[in-house]
């Protein structure tokens, strides 16, 4: 029971509850809303247009007992403080408990902190404010759009195509995304085209090093091939060429480290360089975020707020990195000025961007405390703030101009002289080429060159590729939809609800996407169209700015939405989904049963229903035997929407793995090896035994490259 003296501080975690109680000590005492407490009722839309849109606001089910527990520390406490996430979301949450508690909104009991550390915790009581309205009036105008929109338009998707659908402001547009460019690829014509390189060596006495070079011009012009019979005249020009080295130039080109991660730069590289989905990078952080327990060291926070689109660093942490590079790497590392990062446009710079909450927590250091997902996305935050303060990357470039009586070749190289940031960190790319360094050819002008072997090779230009959830939300971003907290949900809801499928990675519409976006494109141009839907973004951050009222965005939005709402029920005729179905017989009544959409994916379902309710998982067997009994091995699919492989042998075996095992044992050790994958986009074959991680390169599948 806390005492009168005792202060109350009110978190929306448990796990944050308990970091922060460890750092303020027996004179406080601190709770968890475990999230919001208050929102607008499920069962109906809960905003009253005709009243200049009062929003009704209900206790959430299942929070009764929390409130309680709440309420009677609050009787008690000598004082309220209110430590939800510094942001909109956080701001209203306060502001809810604000009114249930009954403590005054203008009194000053709003804390919040951008990491949770002892210093940053104790340091945000000493500077309580009162409740940011202008925060609060965007997260309500957000809402309530959200909600008409929702409420609105997904009926009518139930009633003209498919009960369980749904519409969203941000989801439609994301799913047309989608949908947009797998039109682009399907009306893509390849144009074909060809590649001449020329194994070179420089003619005399000396020994050479060979290098190759490209067909650059014929007769003084650029000249693309565009077929075989081309391409074998040039050959044949090429072989009977003699060649003078006429131009050198040779330059130092300095490469400049990424900056520190921005919630969207976080979500991209995770999905590229650890294979995780949004959401799964988010769980973690937030683990990261809210504090681990350290040996020897209790609960930390490690990483500094998650959500935030700004790349600037405190000076205070700016100061210990400078500090630590030197030591770390030696002096030659450690720039002579800081490197000043510039943000994206239209970017918030209430937060910092992500980073360690102390640089001299290297991951090495307290990886025994972490889960191996946590370790590896602590790292990946760890070295790209370290490496983004480094010096940069040094290359020593050549280009030369290789010229022969009518072909005109070029050689172009780099080789890196200075390692720079790139000893700790580089970034990766969607893309699987990656540049070549080399040794440069010690070439002088007018020295004579012989080609020693030509090749050609036919190649065709290629569609756009389809997304990644690394790609897609760095569009989103580049098109201002969305803000940093709803990127992970937003791609969680189209696959969940079935418009897009995740197929290797690869972003693929539905039969279902493409037919709700048609619909929604017909009727409800302005919900699915990018330019309107940045505007409505950069609408609510001047209401969180102060400079503009949230109801008169609704006042503006509504009347043209409730007509075309009106229009589309109208004119929209029923549309019959048949379901797909599957080549499995129900064991109840003979029917073949069909593919059905559910929480947690795919199931199959009698058509029969409801005088038939039989169901049946999918299952997906996997090329591998369970390494523990010899059975097959299933993927499954947690109820967290996590994909995972177990033995059909269960409950007998209880086999499980998050990595996918594959057939091969390990030539070192004996043990089942697991399916990785690389930054480069390479599949790697990797020794699940920990103590021994033997790994070998497989090739990547030639249709799982859409480059």
């Amino acid at each position: 029971m806390p005492t009168a003296k005792q202060k109350l501080i009110i978190v929306e975690s448990p796990a944050k509850a308990k970091t922060i109680s460890r750092y303020l000590g027996k004179g406080y005492k601190v709770e968890a809303s475990q999230g919001h407490v208050c929102d607008l009722p499920k069962s109906q839309l809960g905003i009253d247009p005709d009243h200049d849109f009062e929003l009704k606001y209900i206790t959430i089910r299942g929070r009764g007992d929390i409130l309680s527990r709440i309420r009677k520390e609050a009787k008690s406490a000598s004082q309220i403080y209110f430590a939800t996430d510094p942001d909109r979301e956080g701001e209203a949450i306060s502001w809810h408990l604000f009114h249930v508690l009954g403590v005054d909104d203008k009194a000053p009991c709003r804390i919040e902190f951008n990491e949770v550390t002892k210093k940053a915790v104790q340091a945000a009581i000493k500077h309580p404010r009162q409740l940011d309205m202008g925060r609060i009036d965007a997260q309500q105008a957000r809402r309530a759009l959200d909600r008409l929109v929702g409420y609105k338009i997904s009926p009518l998707l139930w009633a003209k195509i498919k009960k369980g659908l749904s519409a969203g402001r941000v989801q439609s547009v994301a799913t047309r995304m989608v949908v947009d460019r797998e039109n682009e690829i399907n009306a893509f014509i390849p144009e074909e085209y060809w590649d001449i390189n020329v194994t070179c060596a420089a003619e005399g006495g000396r020994k050479a090093q060979t290098f190759t070079a490209r067909f650059h011009t014929l007769d003084g012009e650029k000249c693309p091939i565009g077929n075989e019979q081309k391409a074998e005249e040039i050959r044949a020009l090429i072989e009977r060429e003699a060649f003078t080295v006429t131009e050198l130039k040779t330059r130092e080109k300095r490469r400049m480290p990424a900056p520190p991660f921005t919630t969207s730069s976080m979500q991209q590289e995770a999905s590229r360089k650890l294979n995780f989905t949004t959401a799964r990078t988010m769980q973690i952080v937030q683990q990261l975020y809210e504090g681990v327990d350290l040996a020897g060291e209790g609960t930390q926070g490690l990483v500094t707020y998650i959500r935030t689109d700004s790349v600037r660093i405190s000076d205070d942490a700016m100061t210990a990195l400078r500090e630590f590079i030197p030591g770390k790497f030696g002096p030659e590392f450690l720039p002579e000025e800081k490197i000043e990062y510039k943000g994206r446009k239209n970017a918030q710079d209430a937060h910092e961007a992500i980073r360690p909450t102390d640089v001299n927590r290297t991951p090495e250091s307290i990886k025994a405390s972490l889960t191996r997902e946590q370790f590896m996305l602590y790292r990946l935050i760890y070295n790209r703030f370290v490496a983004s303060q480094m010096m940069p990357a040094a290359y020593q470039t050549l280009t030369a101009e290789i010229t022969g009586k009518r072909v005109g070749l070029r050689f172009y190289g780099e080789h890196k002289t200075f390692s720079g940031f790139t000893a700790l960190y580089e970034e990766g790319t969607d893309e699987t080429e990656t540049s070549v360094e080399m040794n440069l050819p010690a070439l002088k002008e007018g020295e004579k060159i012989r080609a020693t072997s030509v090749t050609s090779d036919q190649h065709f230009t290629q569609p756009p590729s389809r997304y990644t959830e690394a790609s897609l939300v760095r569009m989103l971003e580049e098109n201002g939809i969305g803000r940093p907290s709803t990127y992970a949900p937003t791609i969680s809801t189209i696959i969940s609800r079935g418009y897009v499928s995740r197929e290797k990675k690869r972003l693929y519409p539905t039969e279902l996407g493409v037919m709700v976006t048609e619909m929604m494109e017909k009727y409800f141009s302005e919900i699915v169209d990018t330019e309107f839907t940045a505007n409505m973004e950069s609408k609510l951050d001047q209401v969180e700015e102060g400079s503009a009222d949230w109801k008169q965005i609704l006042r503006e939005f509504y009347p043209k939405f409730e007509k075309t709402l009106a229009v589309a029920e109208k004119e929209i005729e029923k549309v019959e989904v048949q379901d797909e179905v599957s080549d499995v017989p129900c064991d109840q009544c003979g029917a073949m049963m069909v593919y059905k959409m559910g929480r947690f994916g795919r199931f199959l379902a009698c058509p029969n229903f409801p005088a038939c309710r039989n169901t049946k998982p999918i299952l997906t067997y996997i090329d591998a035997p369970c390494p523990k009994c010899g059975r097959r091995l299933l993927e499954k699919i947690s109820r967290k929407s996590r994909k995972f492989y177990g033995c059909e042998g269960y409950p007998d075996c209880d086999f499980v793995s998050w990595d996918k095992p594959v057939s091969d044992k390990c030539p070192q050790c004996g043990s089942y090896m697991i399916e990785k994958r690389n930054s480069k986009g390479e599949i790697l074959h990797l020794c699940a035994n920990e103590n021994c991680r033997y790994k070998t390169v497989a090739a990547v599948p030639e249709e799982e490259t859409d480059e």
